[in-house]
């Protein structure tokens, strides 16, 4: 079992050089990433967690070798503390040699992120720093932060080490702590220790039960193979008479991989009467050699910075393949990002000018269809116009009927309106013309609708472009407002002569009625082919004009009795409309002539109407292209220019949003970090770690 122990406290050959250099490098890798305050990276390192009062500052304090930590009752560790050991050569050494490594003229000195240009030889000023420094995040009461606070040791009494002390883990809030208080330890411990590339250095006192361990159980639950788990026993000097660690330490309770280490603290007598850490240790070691003679030489203090140390480099090492392909991953993506956002503002006439032709480019190429984003969910640009002109338009147009809303009756009104008082002999020609124009007219609405799916479609091309010039012109919001507002303008301006021309046209077709076109049939050969196929009687049920009251239909209806005298008055409109809208009681057959003519009428109507709707069919897209498509394509750079481009209107035109600033600053201290990191990497020769 010793052997086994032997092998968990990781007995290996003493690192190289090399591996020597790890610690450093990740100490300075921290120090790159905490300049730009983001943690883009997970470091290893190794996390002290802990149950309250379980002794976790002592231990520190006995590798550090000094006092440094603030004491008192309850939760004194209150934010995250990344404890950074350097070793140095000794004030002696460093005068001798005159490196120039550090101008401070002491034998150990430390120095804090926050304050990283002052020196602390004083380590009650250290004490003193944390605790101000805890209590300007936290408060007086005691809460906790998650804020970290960075301390860096250097002296040649310590190996290089990276540790970080998290608050102890508690179950009754005290003071003003926050109901939730364990809660909250709870999720900052996991957000440390859930990193797979840190060491979890689980401490537990001696005179408590390690099956009911708190830091064990957080250890067990992130790491159930127990890799990267190193326990250590506090308080072997406290355990109840007749009782010892042994089993604990052999690993026969509670096994863990990577060791289980006991140590002795000091006690609060010591503490209060100032012993000295080195009479600690060596009362250590002299309580080992007396209590576990056997297992004195893999426990300990010493050994316990020792086994830390060369975890520390081992774990170092294996996670370095991925560290730099990672941070190589990382490189690249914030190079991409950084592109996006644009570089700092140098001239900005051309930069003004090239976001306009990138814009106008960008948008006479989606009207043209060679624009390099192509859409594929939907129709856009020149596509969806082309779509209206002859899907949706020609379409609608297609769907009108020649006749629609034109009743025999109607025909019949118009042909007896346009004779007078005279029957006719021939069908009117006026009666023609006056229905004809009637059905013309119904052409007008669909063609100004033509032209406003068009301009509405004008208008989706804005924002089309804006999403694939997104940055830019999120970069300069007004100078996105200032663009969509000069094109919307444009097409404002265009939309009512667009109209004023289709409505032209339709009024153009209503202004001269052209017989002798060459597709408009002839109206003898009409005549005639409805007069021989009207040879049969007509057919009953046709509708009754209804301002014909014919004397038969009269005599036919006379009374029985004493006849009425004949009423005779003043030809009034209003008596003559109540007599013509009296019904009649009977009804009466269309003659074979009237038929005859109305035949006639309806066939001329249909035959115009189609040449009629053939050319509004091909005449509006035209028409649409010309005055609005063609114009904005052709005039919308020069619009923008004249607009846009005044020396009064740079500096307002081109003003960052705030977010776009502050997004390139944190991108570009990333993107540096990054290629520092890369750098430092570099230096690290991996074929001496193996």
């Amino acid at each position: 079992m010793g052997q086994e122990s032997g092998l968990r406290a990781g007995r290996s050959p003493e690192p190289g050089p090399a591996m020597e250099t790890l610690i450093p490098v990740v100490n300075k890798l921290q120090e790159i990433f905490n300049t730009v305050g983001a943690e883009v990276i997970q470091l290893p390192q190794i996390v002290v967690i802990g149950a309250q009062s379980s002794g976790k500052s002592s231990v520190l304090e006995s590798i550090v070798g000094r006092d440094f930590l603030p004491r008192g009752s309850g939760i004194v560790t209150r934010r995250p503390l990344v404890l950074q050991l350097v070793n140095v050569p000794s004030l002696e050494e460093r005068q001798r040699a005159a490196s120039g490594e550090t101008s401070t003229q002491a034998e150990e000195w430390a120095t804090f992120l926050h304050c990283k240009h002052k020196s602390f030889t004083d380590f009650d000023e250290i004490r003193q720093e944390i605790e101000t420094e805890t209590e300007r995040t936290t408060g007086t009461n005691k809460g906790i932060s998650l804020e970290p606070l960075y301390l860096k040791i250097y002296s040649p009494h310590v190996l290089n080490l990276t540790l970080v002390d998290l608050p102890g883990i508690t179950k009754v809030p005290v003071g003003d702590q926050p109901p939730d208080i364990e809660g909250q330890v709870r999720e900052m411990i996991l957000s440390y220790v859930s990193n797979p590339n840190c060491l979890i250095l689980a401490v537990t006192a001696a005179n408590t039960d390690m099956a009911t361990s708190e830091a064990l159980k957080l250890a067990r639950d992130v790491d159930p193979d127990g890799r990267r788990t190193l326990a250590v026993v506090t308080k072997l000097d406290l355990m109840d008479a007749g009782t010892d660690a042994m089993d604990i330490l052999m690993g026969r309770v509670i096994p863990v991989k990577l060791g289980i280490i006991g140590v002795v603290n000091r006690s609060q007598h010591d503490i209060n009467t100032g012993k000295r850490i080195v009479e600690s240790l060596q009362d250590e070691q002299g309580f080992l050699q007396k209590r576990y003679p056997s297992l004195a030489n893999r426990n300990g203090t010493r050994h316990l910075a020792k086994t830390l140390n060369r975890l520390l480099m081992h774990h170092i090492r294996d996670c370095l393949p991925e560290l730099k392909t990672r941070v190589n991953v990382l490189t690249a993506q914030y190079q991409s990002v950084l592109q996006s956002y644009g570089q700092p503002i140098e001239d900005k006439n051309a930069t003004l000018l090239q976001i306009i032709t990138k814009f106008a480019t960008e948008y006479c190429h989606t009207i043209e269809g060679t624009a390099r984003n192509i859409e594929t969910s939907e129709l856009c640009g020149g596509a969806r116009m082309c779509y209206i002109f002859h899907e949706t338009f020609g379409r609608t147009l297609e769907s009108i009927d020649p006749l629609a809303g034109l009743t025999m009756l109607d025909i019949l009104t118009a042909i007896r309106n346009a004779t007078g008082p005279r029957p006719a002999l021939f069908v009117p020609e006026v009666s023609f013309e006056l229905l004809v124009k009637r059905q013309i007219k119904r052409l007008e609405d669909p063609s100004l609708r033509c032209v406003e799916l068009v301009h509405e479609e004008l208008q989706r091309i804005i924002q089309h472009c804006s999403t694939y010039n997104t940055q830019e012109l999120l970069r300069f919001p007004k100078l996105h407002e200032a663009i969509v507002e000069v094109v919307t303008g444009v097409l404002r301006q265009r939309l009512p002569i667009t109209n004023e021309m289709v409505h032209n046209l339709v009024a153009i077709e209503l202004a001269y009625i052209n017989t002798k076109h060459p597709d408009f049939i002839d109206t003898a050969l009409v005549s005639a082919s409805v007069s021989s196929s009207k040879n049969d009687p007509p057919a009953e049920g046709i509708r009754r004009w209804k301002s014909d009251k014919v004397e038969d239909a009269g005599m036919e209806e006379k009374p029985k009795g004493n006849p009425q005298p004949p009423m005779y008055s003043s030809p009034s409109r209003s008596h003559a409309v109540n007599l013509l809208d009296t019904p009649m009681p009977a009804t009466r057959k269309l003659s074979q002539r009237e038929q005859r003519d109305c035949e006639v009428i309806r066939r001329l109507i249909k035959s115009y109407f189609l040449i009629v709707r053939k050319s509004i069919q091909d005449s509006v897209p035209k028409t649409v292209m010309h005055f609005l498509v063609n114009y904005v394509k052709d005039h919308l750079q020069s619009q923008l220019v004249g607009q846009l481009y005044k020396q009064q209107l740079l500096d307002m035109l081109l003003t960052e949003s705030e977010d776009m600033a502050q997004q390139r600053k944190e991108a570009a201290g990333l993107l540096q970090a990054l290629q520092r990191a890369s750098q430092t990497i570099s230096e690290i020769r991996e074929t001496q770690l193996w």
